[in-house]
């Protein structure tokens, strides 16, 4: 099948802004799924609100564009109704874990077999460019003009710590790298958690400087360092991309599943 195939053209040319990363994501989310060779039929893709929400009207799969914050609980409602489904979650960084926290942290503790893509701009993008949970500390939003009082959320360390059993980090600019983290998370029996670094010229990178979008890849591709590297003690500001977590444990489903085929006979023995 061809890449092409994936994609509703009619929706074409997106509504995203120039330089924004959401287009180079959705790009290497269908090379992934092409790559798999995962037919379209066995695919179903939710999302809530926000601009990494608007992925879904583009890709041609079983898709639900819901309510924000609240894609992981439709996700779930879904898998656990037709668990032979390969069921992905593309959210934003507020999306995700702002309003829509408390459904991340139990799906990790859960261990559902859904994939979750957080796309982290570190800023609410469609809204205006208000403080997100990703926004470092000092950085400028169009709610802190004058710097973020709070310290941003580690995506990888609140997967870890809530039971996450697939976790991956990587960028925009590093394509091939999320392409085989995407593929690997998709495959993942279990909650898998990819984080996506990718940039926002309109608003975080006017607003703090950082430049238009290929200043912004080039400073991804300049602070990237791999999992466990020595680098990130000389430069605070570097960070690590790659696998963090890959483990196996029991899933949600299966074991749900097993629980009625062990009560089936009782039912039978009732009737």
């Amino acid at each position: 099948m061809a890449t092409l195939d994936y994609v509703r053209r009619r929706f074409l040319p997106h509504i995203w802004c120039p330089g924004c990363g959401h287009g180079t994501l959705m790009a290497t989310l269908v090379r992934a799924i092409e790559e798999l060779a995962i037919p379209k039929d066995q695919i179903v893709m939710a999302s809530g609100i926000g601009c990494s929400s608007r992925i879904v009207g583009y890709l041609d799969l079983h898709t639900l564009h819901t309510l924000h914050g609240r894609a992981l609980a439709f996700a779930t409602g879904v898998k656990m109704a037709k668990p032979d489904l390969h069921v992905i979650v593309p959210m934003g960084d507020g999306d995700a874990l702002a309003i829509g926290g408390n459904h991340f942290i139990h799906a990790c503790a859960r261990n559902i077999d859904l994939t979750a893509i957080i796309m982290n701009n570190q800023t609410y993008g469609m809204t205006g460019g208000q403080v997100s949970p990703m926004t470092g500390h000092g950085e400028r939003a169009t709610t802190m003009p004058y710097g973020n009082l709070g310290q941003a959320l580690d995506v990888v360390a609140v997967a870890r710590a809530a039971g996450a059993t697939y976790v991956a980090r990587s960028t925009v600019y590093h394509a091939p790298q999320l392409k085989k983290l995407l593929m690997k998370a998709i495959q993942h029996r279990g909650f898998s958690v990819v984080e996506v670094l990718t940039q926002c010229p309109t608003y975080y990178g006017r607003l703090n400087q950082r430049g238009d979008a290929v200043e912004m890849m080039t400073w991804f591709k300049e602070h990237a360092v791999p999992v466990g590297s020595d680098a990130r003690k000389d430069d605070p500001a570097r960070f690590e991309v790659g696998e963090f977590v890959n483990v196996e444990r029991p899933e949600y489903c299966a074991s749900y599943d097993e629980i009625v085929t062990r009560l089936k006979p009782r039912e039978d023995e009732h009737a």
